[in-house]
């Protein structure tokens, strides 16, 4: 598939990695498949060769790369056909560390990070808990303040690297009586005392470790706090995306992987007296799975693209996971289905691949819970807000500010959404035009037609006027009101040139 998002760079990472795996993990899975572990060592090669830590800073050991080498990295990890050997480094990469790099202090980033890159550590996400699974905001684990440390007591389960990893970003509730306000992160090591796990058996994944992990009166350093107290919940929903999109690659190539190995077989296998490749109902069905494979591929792009441009959209981010997971299982079915009974063997590849894709539409947020979020976002206008990254605010990315009083209540006051719309505003792209935020007695102007959008408290002719009220327009702020759903209701007029008031979605993001 030809596609605009690869330099020759990137495909040179991709041949080098490829050949890293044909030589020092491909062969081995099968093994490690058996013995129910994946040993460590590989993933000690794998930070030698600087295979890991791709989109982390230089300064902890990274590469400071874009997104797309995530991409090429997840895509060559997903045609291994085990997700038991993908999913370890995902986690540690993707699902874990990303929330120390973004919102641990220094000194956590410090301690952790380079280890995370060198690969000499192993890191899990500890979120489900045997009554709590997508529901985090009702997760029981609590967190005592004990002064100068927390008392933590409760469980989790189904934690990928929960065994044999080395510290847990661990979701836990430090004022059960706040509701999602209430949620706070932490980073628990496995060797504290207090800490045990216990391994689970699984239907695939083999050669990865799921636990169920027990905390008991575990005493945790307050450094150890991510971030600020109270916000856990809302950086879950911003790292999320990253969890899910990073699962989206590995996915299809694992499905072109899939048709790959079935066309060799079926151009192989002989039935009344020709390949079975020569029969109309199996050609017809490559056909269709190539086809949707290849759609999937090239939304996946397009989701990933926005990712690496700092562009915050949980809707297609859900749309992503929800319609490649589900192709998955059905990719996976239909494949094995060409083996015939030897696709029901261990020695055949189909057959893990088969076992292993089931989890994906129940990890990350299960397709249920996608079809959720999803709908409140095309029916409901609901919109999610972008949580304030110190990564972020060192690279220069678009954040928005806090908006929020620590109560729960959103400030309406014109000097701070002025101070929020000018964050966004000079640190979006300029819009090219000149655009007016009217909300009657007060406005603000940005004026995008130099090299950088231009933010005043100056009542003067725009482009485009959008007219409304202060507290409509903090919602829109804060992720409570979809600007294109305010527009189609009436609580957001534009007078002038649309084709301006269309660029709001992206200086806001």
């Amino acid at each position: 598939m030809y596609t605009q998002h690869f330099t020759e760079e990137h495909e040179m990472f991709r041949q080098s990695f490829r050949t890293f795996l044909e030589k020092e993990a491909f062969p081995h899975i099968d093994k490690w498949e058996e013995d129910r572990r994946t040993p460590r060592d590989i993933w000690k090669k794998m930070g030698d060769m600087g295979f890991l830590g791709l989109s982390y800073p230089e300064e902890y050991g990274g590469s400071n790369l874009d997104f797309f080498y995530d991409v090429v990295f997840n895509e060559e990890l997903g045609r291994s056909g085990s997700g038991g050997f993908a999913i370890t480094q995902q986690v540690t990469q993707y699902m874990a560390g990303p929330y120390v790099l973004k919102y641990g202090s220094d000194e956590l980033k410090k301690k952790y990070l380079p280890g995370i890159i060198s690969g000499d550590l192993l890191c899990s996400i500890g979120i489900s808990e045997p009554g709590a699974g997508s529901d985090a905001q009702n997760i029981q684990t609590r967190a005592e303040d004990k002064g100068d440390h927390y008392l933590v007591n409760g469980s989790k389960t189904f934690i990928t690297n929960g065994v044999y990893g080395d510290f847990i970003i661990t979701v836990v509730k430090t004022d059960p009586n706040a509701g999602s306000a209430g949620v706070s992160l932490l980073v628990i090591e496995q060797k504290m005392d207090g800490v045990s796990t216990s391994k689970l058996k699984k239907l695939g994944w083999h050669c990865s470790d799921t636990a169920e992990i027990s905390f008991d009166n575990v005493k945790v350093p307050k450094e150890n706090l991510i971030g600020e107290e109270g916000r856990g919940f809302f950086y879950l929903m911003n790292g999320l995306q990253l969890e899910r999109l990073c699962a989206v690659p590995a996915a299809i190539s694992g499905c072109e992987r899939a048709i790959e190995l079935s066309l060799q077989y079926m151009s192989e296998r002989q039935a009344f007296g020709r390949s079975i490749n020569k029969f109309q109902v199996l050609r017809h069905r490559i056909a269709q799975l190539a086809s949707e494979v290849e759609a999937a591929k090239a939304f996946s792009y397009h989701c990933c693209k926005m990712y690496g441009d700092g562009i915050y959209d949980v809707k297609l981010c859900s749309m992503a996971k929800l319609l490649v997971t589900e192709l998955s299982e059905k990719v996976a079915t239909q494949c094995l289905q060409f083996y015939g009974g030897y696709g029901f063997m261990e020695e055949y590849p189909m057959a893990r691949m088969y076992r292993d894709v089931r989890v994906g539409t129940i990890g990350g947020g299960s397709s249920e819970i996608m079809r959720e979020i999803i709908a409140k976002m095309v029916i409901d206008s609901k919109s999610y807000a972008k949580a304030e990254s110190s990564h972020d605010v060192a690279n220069n990315k678009q954040v928005p500010a806090s908006s929020s009083n620590g109560n729960g209540e959103h400030k309406s006051d014109f000097s701070s959404i002025y101070s929020n719309i000018e964050t966004k505003a000079t640190g979006a792209r300029a819009i090219g035009n000149s655009l007016k935020f009217d909300f009657g007695d007060k406005q603000i102007y940005i004026d995008g037609t130099g090299e950088a959008n231009v933010v005043s408290a100056d009542n003067n002719q725009a482009d485009c006027t959008l007219n409304l009220t202060l507290e409509d327009f903090q919602k829109v702020l804060s992720g409570e009101l979809n600007p294109m759903g305010a527009v189609m209701s009436g609580k957001i007029k534009i007078d002038g040139d649309m084709g301006v008031a269309t660029k709001l979605q992206s200086l806001l993001s």
